[in-house]
């Protein structure tokens, strides 16, 4: 039964005048069971037919039948398939695969047939048992010598059956005793009914074969059959397919591989990790500093008083007529207070004059203000109590100092009770609150707050009020709050004469502003993660080409194209990964360092940046580590093969 039939087969390399014909209108055919010697000189065409008989190679005309299966209807999956069910390669060179132990390169041609683990690493176990090395199966193949490492070859090519083994120079590299033993391991393989398909230029090693072909420019010249004997081979192991299993055993496979390639060339997958490491450790660290600083700012403005507004005199910040215009009053402070959004209203008055204490003249602040004004805007008490609402009706001589005139006029004297001289008005102290906060830096300046009934009937005498400060309500829209205010407030006076400072608005915009800074920043970090990200694609593509001939082994034993692709990309993706992983442990590091030396605001690192950045050194490896793995994937298996 002919198991190969092969009909006018040619094959042509270079084109226009570099075009040469290798083989020319081949005709032969191979019975099942057959041992076959092809010899001829170098050049003859011999390895070329053995390549197209392996499905490495395909032929430029002609026919070429498998088990009555055409072959060149067949696509490169379908021929992968085909050299991993129906071939077994012995190489000249062994070509073994220089990061797995022995019975893991015999074991590799059944991952991609679909075997399990287990079954494939017993079964590997017993073939090189089988071949007399039962006790090198953990060995890479620098420990094996010449003569061991081609048997591993041999116990590759019998892993998934090797119906049809096919030996290019088995014999080439050897001494002549271990020669001597790969050719009788080959008359053993022979005696169990495999077909054996043997290329050689020694005429000694071409006697071991029951048919010996001769070709001599491309044309056989000779075709001569010393015996008729052939063996029935005993069925090939079949394996089970489990869907599940089959992609996970060669997802493991194809990662373990990549491991081992960034573990095998340290140094270069460093550097290579080099550019995602700077990059996400920059994007992480200015996040986390945006954000540690917007919520800084945005605390400080909270101090200043939470969903409130101030309204002043004049058209606006920087009007010389402010303070003579004094157009705001006590009315309008109490017609605000009974609108339905307002949560408190307080009127502020400032006070000038001249303040003694035990024959001590100090320059301060003095305010005058409403019971609520220290909730509105976010004061601390410290020491003994505020003015209430019926001290402030009743013009009472109080007053509450700020920890500044504490530590300046009083030092470690207890102030409460004590008499401040006001233009000659005694005040006396009940309480003490924290010091002033203004856009986050806090007032050195000393503060007196007194009730603005007792600064405009007892000291001042003037009517007139410098501000209002509004506290909205919080289930009030504080813009549209600010727009009714404004309406009332023009109404009432006939015309625009103050402007207001909505802490909201201020706080919006601040936010918006940082938010701007963040992307900014970010977006200039970002440039060296696609550096880095370049720099994956340009080491992938050195990398695929300095594993040109591991592609092609793997190629010849079974692998698809997808398993190429699939474990180029995850080596892109890992180390990526790793890189993205060390800079975001980088970027947590200097967090620590800086919050530990900084004392104005602390780095702020959030989930979602963190999760983003992993995300993103996955993406940068999957987008530059695509067309490295698709070239890779898309390699002719001779051609590859043929690479040193």
């Amino acid at each position: 039964m002919n198991i190969i039939e092969i009909k006018g087969i040619s094959k042509f390399f270079g084109v226009g005048e570099n075009r040469t014909q290798i083989l020319k209108e081949i005709d032969l055919e191979i019975k099942k069971g057959d041992f076959i010697a092809i010899i001829g000189q170098s050049g003859s065409g011999k390895s070329t037919l053995m390549n197209i008989i392996g499905c490495l190679d395909t032929a430029t005309s002609g026919s070429y039948q498998i088990d009555n299966q055409e072959v060149s209807h067949l696509n490169r999956d379908q021929l992968s398939d085909l050299r991993q069910k129906k071939f077994g390669f012995i190489f000249q060179r062994y070509n073994l695969l220089s990061t797995l132990s022995a019975v893991e390169n015999v074991a590799l041609p059944a991952i991609y047939a679909g075997a399990d683990q287990k079954t494939r690493l017993e079964r590997a176990a017993l073939l090189l048992e089988k071949l007399g090395l039962g006790d090198k199966l953990d060995n890479k193949p620098s420990q094996l010598s010449g003569g061991q490492q081609q048997r591993v070859s041999i116990a590759r090519a019998l892993m998934n059956g090797g119906d049809i083994i096919l030996a290019d120079e088995p014999t080439g590299a050897l001494d002549s005793k271990s020669g001597e033993t790969v050719m009788e391991i080959l008359r053993q393989l022979h005696a169990e009914g495999h077909t054996i398909i043997l290329v050689t230029h020694d005429k000694n090693v071409a006697q071991f074969a029951n048919r010996i072909i001769e070709i001599k420019d491309g044309r056989i010249i000779q075709d001569q059959r010393k015996s008729d004997l052939i063996a029935e081979k005993s069925p090939s192991p079949t394996v089970n397919k489990n869907a599940f299993s089959f992609y996970k055993d060669q997802f493991m496979e194809s990662f373990r591989m990549s491991v081992k390639a960034i573990i095998a060339h340290k140094m270069r997958s460093l550097l290579t990790m080099l550019g995602i490491i700077i990059g996400i450790t920059s994007v992480v660290s200015v996040v986390a500093l945006g954000t540690g600083s917007q919520q800084k700012i945005l605390a400080n403005i909270n101090s200043m008083g939470t969903n409130t507004m101030d309204v002043y005199n004049g058209t606006g910040f920087g009007d010389r007529n402010a303070e003579k215009m004094q157009n705001l009053n006590i009315a309008d402070t109490q017609m605000l207070a009974k609108q339905s959004y307002i949560e408190s209203v307080t009127p502020n008055s400032g006070v000038s004059g001249t303040l003694t204490y035990s024959n001590a003249t100090f320059t301060a602040q003095v305010r005058g203000v409403g019971e609520q004004y220290f909730n509105v805007k976010g004061l601390s008490l410290l020491q003994g109590s505020f003015f209430d609402a019926t001290q402030v009706k009743s013009n009472e001589n109080v007053a509450v100092i700020d920890e500044n005139t504490l530590k300046q006029v009083f030092g470690e004297k207890n102030p409460l009770g004590q008499i401040l001289m006001l233009n000659k008005k005694p005040l006396k102290v009940i309480g003490v609150a924290t010091a002033r906060n203004n856009m986050g830096n806090i007032s050195s300046s000393l503060n007196i707050y007194i009730p603005y009934t007792t600064a405009m009937n007892k000291i001042s005498g003037n009517q007139k009020i410098d501000s209002i400060t509004v506290k909205i309500k919080d289930d009030v829209n504080s813009t549209v709050a600010e727009k009714d205010l404004t309406n009332l407030l023009t109404i009432r006076h006939g015309k625009k004469d103050f402007f207001v400072m909505n802490t909201d608005s201020i706080k919006q915009t601040i936010q918006a502003t940082t938010n701007t800074m963040k992307l900014l920043i970010s977006s200039i970090a970002l440039i060296s993660l696609v550096v880095g990200g370049i720099g994956v694609m340009n080491i992938m593509l050195v990398s695929v080409t300095e594993r040109t001939k591991e592609i092609g082994v793997r190629m010849a034993i079974g692998a698809r194209q997808s398993n190429i692709l699939q474990q180029f990309l995850i080596e892109a993706v890992l180390i990526c990964l790793i890189g993205g992983l060390t800079g975001i442990f980088l970027s947590l590091m200097l967090g620590v360092l800086f919050n530990w030396l900084a004392t104005d605001f602390t780095m702020i690192f959030s989930t979602f940046s963190i999760v983003a950045a992993v995300l993103c050194s996955t993406l940068i490896g999957v987008i530059f580590g695509y067309m490295p793995a698709r070239n890779a994937s898309q390699l002719n298996p001779i051609n590859a093969l043929a690479r040193e």
